[in-house]
């Protein structure tokens, strides 16, 4: 498909969303894909993720989570022992210092509970509104786009937005849909990004969306071949 430069804003609203309701259909399990049971649990696996796989933080937090599982534990925690469970998510210093951190302030300001707003999360050392995001949605179920880099590259192919910065990005795509579809578009234009939509070489003769995408063409056409690189999230 050529992306046509005089497409309307209603023609971009429909197209958006009739993409988004194919990735649902192919994704139909598509969901956040760190494990937790709490809100904090969420943050604190959001945090340890950059840089790093969900596959491969869901290996360490069942550990961590059973000696540092609230708030009020990780601010009393000897870093040390943390550093040494979460190890293999990489940049473990910078991320050991950043958990207790931010369960310090959680215990401080907040009354040893997770903020429910935007506003309030953004405050807390080393989260920004990616991460809130993340959190206020999946764990408080608050409407809100979780801009990473997959989402960045997959609705910039999409032609939704030209933008490259995040908080240019989410004004122009929460636009285009309602606020109730906002997580669960999250969900399903992550997840075909790491499955199909990849940064080099993206599968788009194995794309359910290829005859929607202006940037069709860009990787390899072949439905046998990109067949081939449609692969399931590394751990």
């Amino acid at each position: 498909m050529t992306l046509d430069r005089a497409e309307s804003s209603t023609a971009l609203v429909r197209r958006a969303r009739r993409m988004n309701r194919i990735l649902a259909e192919t994704y139909p399990d598509a969901r956040c894909e760190l494990d937790f049971t709490t809100p904090y649990e969420l943050l604190v696996a959001t945090v340890l993720s950059a840089q790093s796989t969900d596959k491969r933080v869901n290996l360490v937090t069942p550990v961590l989570f059973s000696r540092f599982g609230d708030p009020a534990a990780m601010a009393e925690a000897d870093p040390a022992e943390v550093e040494e469970i979460i190890k293999s998510t990489g940049f473990f210093r910078a991320k050991t210092a950043s958990v207790i951190k931010l369960s310090k302030a959680i215990c401080e300001e907040f009354g040893g509970e997770v903020p429910s707003t935007l506003a309030e999360m953004v405050t807390l050392p080393g989260v920004g509104r990616k991460t809130a995001n993340v959190v206020l949605g999946n764990a408080f179920g608050v409407p809100g786009l979780t801009v990473d880099t997959h989402f960045g590259r997959l609705v910039r192919r999409f032609g939704w937005t030209e933008q490259t910065d995040p908080l240019k990005i989410e004004p122009e795509i929460e636009a285009l849909f309602p606020k109730r579809d906002w997580v669960q578009l999250c969900h399903n234009v992550i997840w075909h990004g790491r499955r199909r939509c990849h940064s080099r070489n993206p599968a788009c003769g194995a794309c359910p969306v290829a005859a929607l995408c202006p940037a069709y063409g860009e990787g390899q056409t072949d439905p046998t071949k990109a067949a081939k690189l449609v692969r399931e999230p590394r751990g």
